[in-house]
């Protein structure tokens, strides 16, 4: 005797999926429904790019310890520190194993190592590194460095609005860490 199977209307799958909508993902479609332009995406991949495991903000981090031989130790430090707050990222996200958006409306504009969104790590290291080379050069990067990357990744349609916020939020606690390390070292010393 055959199995007695229902179908599911197309109005009740509908509101199923409507259902599952969170307000991040609706604000994520926003951002991208905004923003998501030829210029716009290019850009974002190359910030994406030069963020990939901080090795655009390492890179930075090693080019000051070679020009500035005076500070030398402690532009090694900052980028140290920018590597730990990477590495942060990465730990939590193996705790928390958010999954990426994969609503049908998110375009995925950029290829990513895992499949794993919360934190972001590119917030993450770019927070740091704004927070530690701003306080090594005295300016202020942070509001021109963060707020920028926090915005591409949602163009990317890789994480969500909660896991920027996050990565950031990380980033600058790791980043207060070590500058209170290099702070008592050189009042030491």
């Amino acid at each position: 005797m055959a199995e007695l199977t229902t179908a599911t209307a197309p109005e009740e799958l509908a509101e199923e999926a409507s259902a599952a909508v969170t307000p991040e993902t609706v604000a994520l479609r926003k951002v991208q429904g905004a923003l998501a332009k030829p210029a716009v995406v290019k850009t974002a991949r190359a910030m994406s790019l030069f963020g990939e495991h901080a090795g655009g903000w390492l890179a930075i981090g090693a080019v000051g310890a070679l020009v500035d031989r005076e500070r030398r130790g402690e532009w090694l430090t900052a980028a140290a520190g920018v590597a730990a707050a990477h590495a942060a990222s990465i730990a939590v996200k193996r705790v928390v194993r958010r999954r990426r958006p994969a609503d049908p409306e998110v375009q995925v504009l950029v290829g990513t190592p895992s499949k794993l969104s919360f934190p972001s790590s590119h917030a993450t290291s770019t927070t740091a590194a704004a927070v530690l080379y701003g306080g090594m050069t005295g300016k202020k990067l942070t509001p021109v460095l963060v707020p920028p990357m926090m915005v591409s990744r949602l163009v990317l349609g890789v994480h969500y609005p909660s896991d920027v916020v996050a990565g950031s939020a990380l980033g600058g606690a790791v980043a207060w860490g070590v500058r209170r390390f290099m702070r008592r070292r050189r009042n030491r010393g």
